[in-house]
């Protein structure tokens, strides 16, 4: 698999941004993330997005980091908040999404970021056990969907490590 930084509005990105919404809608009942992103948000050093590639040069995963600081929304001065983690279906189990994050962890550590968070649902156990297996720990809600009950917020501190 090759992994590269893409911007997050390259075709591929597109596509598979299409379909990690689909995905959230069967999930969710109909509904997507609603999270307003631009592409701007996704470039260095405030962030980075990633592609990985099979062999066959067909794009089979995603995943971007955003810097956040404190605001209305529960963010904190220093936050990286790890967007669109995605692996389509046949590409799962290979340990893409955890080379990714590792990826975008060291990036965010390198921009001076001090703590890596993210919001997934109740109903993605999957993107759960990869968070917790990978040092997360629950935290305080935050963003648009601090106020849901399926939301839940995690955090891993990316200083002193």
């Amino acid at each position: 698999m090759n992994i590269r930084p893409m911007p997050f509005d390259h075709p591929d990105a597109v596509k598979l941004n299409d379909e990690v919404q689909l995905e959230y809608a069967e999930r969710y009942d109909g509904e997507g993330d609603e999270t307003p992103l631009d592409p701007a948000m996704f470039q260095p050093p405030r962030g980075l997005y990633l592609m990985a590639y099979d062999a066959l040069d067909r794009p089979v995963a995603t995943g971007g980091w955003r810097a956040m600081d404190a605001n209305g929304e529960g963010y904190e001065d220093g936050d990286a908040e790890l967007k669109r983690m995605f692996v389509v279906r046949e590409a799962r189990g290979l340990g893409l999404a955890r080379r990714i994050l590792a990826r975008l962890e060291e990036d965010a550590r390198t921009a001076g970021r001090r703590r890596m968070v993210l919001e997934t649902g109740t109903k993605q156990p999957e993107a759960i056990a990869l968070y917790l297996s990978s040092g997360y720990e629950p935290c305080a809600k935050f963003g648009l969907y601090r106020h849901h009950e399926d939301s839940r917020c995690f955090a891993k501190p990316l200083t002193g490590q």
